[in-house]
Parts: structure tokens; C-alpha cells; sequence
């Protein structure tokens, strides 16, 4: 990064930033309220684009901060009323909050992203949905509140809770667990063929439905499949309460 990064507080309701990270690195995007919409960089740049609104709060009370470490760069909301000053503490507990803390609440923060090939893909907020799709490298998502679609030539996680997530990977190759996972909305993951899998998934209330032949393990249910596709070993979770789960076959 160094003289390649350029960071720029255009006003106090948006925010730009630019940078180059190394193939493996990884770019992480942290909010609370607000959307992330990611796509492909066209070129080896990534950008980052905020904007802040609000009906009533003083959206110059929530700070939007740039941290570089050895593994890429993190870039956060910090909200007044956090328990300190960095992307780690700073922007997810509102403890020991003053009654004047609360000028930030209603303040919304949308980021646009860009992420260059063979860079990683980290996003997370509390309140919104994450739209990341076109990717060219691994990525992990999560949100509370909102839907998720991720797509990427890559492998993928993706959790929320409170909408449908849809994840689309181009690689049926990964070390450990994969999830897939939501309590209500629905869940569908499109890979291609796995040659060695092991499949668990649950839903309370909705179908689960397969395009690849499993072998099932244990007693068969509608609500929670076991199976194995060659000789199993890495691991493909997908869970859901409220909703139906779909492993699809990618085009």
C-alpha cells in the first residue's frame, strides 16, 4: 500500500479511498447500518466509495476509518458510543454509551466496492443487505438484517439471519467447512461437480432439494439431509429455519 493508497474525507457525508493490495491480501469492509455492494475492479485497484445519510442523527458523528495490517486492509464505520477507536471494538459495542451518544444512531452508511482479481473479500454489517458479486478470489460475508448474494470464481461463506442467501462459487475445492446459513429466508448455494464432499443440511420449516446424488448417512427426513459425494472429507453446511435449501448444480 503505502504511497499507493489514497484516502479522501470528500465531505462528511461520503468517503473515498484507493489502493493497491497484493494477490492474497485480503480487503474488509465493516458497517452497522447500511448496504455493501461489491464488484469487480477492472483494473489492479481497489475502491472504496461510502456515503453517509440520515432522517435526524449527524451523520459527521460516524467516522469512517482506514486500517492497514499484514494480512490487507480494513476499512470501518465507527459509531459514537463504541468501546474504542479501531475497527475491531470500535464500530460493534455501543457500551457505555452517553445520552449524547445517540446523534449517530439513525445514520446510514452505504458502501460501492471494488475488489481487484486474487485479492480476498471480507464484508459484515448489522443492519443490510450485501450484494458481492463477479468476484475473483475467496470471500466471507455476514449480515443480521438483510439478504445476501455473493458470487465468485472462488469459495464463499455467507450467514445472516433475517434473509435469503444465495451463494455461488466457482470452486469445489477448500480446506475445512463451508456454510451456507440463515434463520429466516431461504438458502441456495450454486458449485460446480465436487468430487469429495460431505453434506449437512437442516430446515425447520421448508424442503431441502439436491442436484447431486448423495450417499444419505443416518434416516432420511425432508427437513434434515447427511450425505457424502465420493469419499467426503471438506465440509458443506447450509441451515436454515423458515425456508427452503437448494444445492444447485452450476451452468
Amino acid at each position: 500500500l503505502g504511497a499507493s493508497a489514497l484516502e479522501a474525507q470528500k465531505s462528511d457525508d461520503s468517503f473515498d479511498w484507493k489502493g493497491r493490495l497484493a494477490a492474497g491480501k485480503t480487503l474488509a469492509i465493516r458497517g452497522i447500518n447500511g448496504d455493501i455492494r461489491v464488484t469487480a475492479a477492472r483494473g489492479d485497484e481497489a475502491v472504496v466509495h461510502a456515503t453517509k445519510r440520515a432522517k435526524k442523527g449527524d451523520v459527521s458523528s460516524v467516522r469512517i476509518k482506514v486500517e492497514e495490517h499484514a494480512e490487507g486492509v480494513t476499512i470501518c464505520a465507527i459509531y459514537p458510543g463504541g468501546s474504542g477507536d479501531d475497527c475491531a471494538s470500535g464500530n460493534n459495542s455501543r457500551k457505555g454509551r452517553s445520552s449524547d451518544d445517540d446523534r449517530g444512531d439513525d445514520v446510514v452508511v452505504d458502501f460501492t466496492v471494488e475488489v481487484p482479481a486474487k485479492v480476498r473479500f471480507e464484508g459484515g454489517t448489522v443492519n443490510g443487505g450485501i450484494d458481492a458479486q463477479g468476484l475473483r478470489a475467496d470471500a466471507d460475508v455476514s449480515t443480521v438484517n438483510g439478504a445476501i448474494v455473493l458470487a465468485t470464481t472462488g469459495v464463499g461463506s455467507a450467514s445472516t439471519v433475517n434473509g435469503s442467501v444465495r451463494l455461488r462459487i466457482g470452486s469445489a475445492a477448500w480446506d475445512g467447512r463451508l456454510e451456507a446459513r440463515t434463520v429466516n429466508g431461504s438458502v441456495t448455494v450454486e458449485m460446480p461437480e465436487p468430487s469429495d464432499l460431505e453434506v449437512e443440511a437442516g430446515t425447520l420449516n421448508g424442503s431441502i432439494s439436491s442436484d447431486f446424488p448423495l450417499t444419505l448417512q443416518g434416516k432420511m427426513s425432508p427437513q434434515r439431509l447427511r450425505g457424502t459425494i465420493g469419499k467426503g472429507g471438506r465440509q458443506l453446511r447450509l441451515e436454515t429455519v423458515n425456508g427452503d435449501v437448494h444445492l444447485r448444480r452450476a451452468a
